[in-house]
């Protein structure tokens, strides 16, 4: 008895019909994102690894390199009109030497960045290899 009551309450307000008046295409978009595989970056892992660049584990502890390090990223990160892919790029030094590399908004943030880090190292101390990418 107490059903038939909630039942008669329901579609007297109106609530039962737009569950059946739903369209069959209005399907969650979640189905869509299931279908596509999941991100898989062991291409860049294998070609960083194995291409000869200078990944963060090969970094030293070095003193000088990693004030280096930090200077920058302390430079990069005080910049707020970088997003925060710039803000999140590895920066490894190596003997005086500074690698950029990750992702990035705008080729303006990937040329800030480095204009940053060769401040920071000196024209004549180091070098700095810019292989920062502008995500898509």
């Amino acid at each position: 008895m107490r059903t038939l009551r909630l039942s008669i309450v329901f579609a007297a307000v109106g609530l039962c019909a737009p569950l059946t008046a739903m369209p069959a295409q209005a399907a969650p978009d979640h189905d869509k994102a299931a279908a596509r595989p999941a991100p898989d970056n062991t291409a860049v892992n294998r070609r960083d690894r194995d291409g000869g660049t200078t990944t963060a584990d090969q970094q030293k502890n070095d003193k000088s390199d990693l004030d280096i390090t930090a200077e920058i990223r302390r430079a990069v990160v005080k910049d707020k009109t970088l997003s925060t892919n710039a803000h999140n790029v590895k920066i490894v030094v190596k003997d005086g030497d500074v690698t950029l590399r990750g992702p990035v908004a705008s080729a303006a943030e990937k040329a800030s960045i480095e204009k940053k880090a060769t401040e920071i190292v000196g024209h004549g101390k180091g070098k700095v290899t810019n292989e920062l990418a502008v995500a898509p």
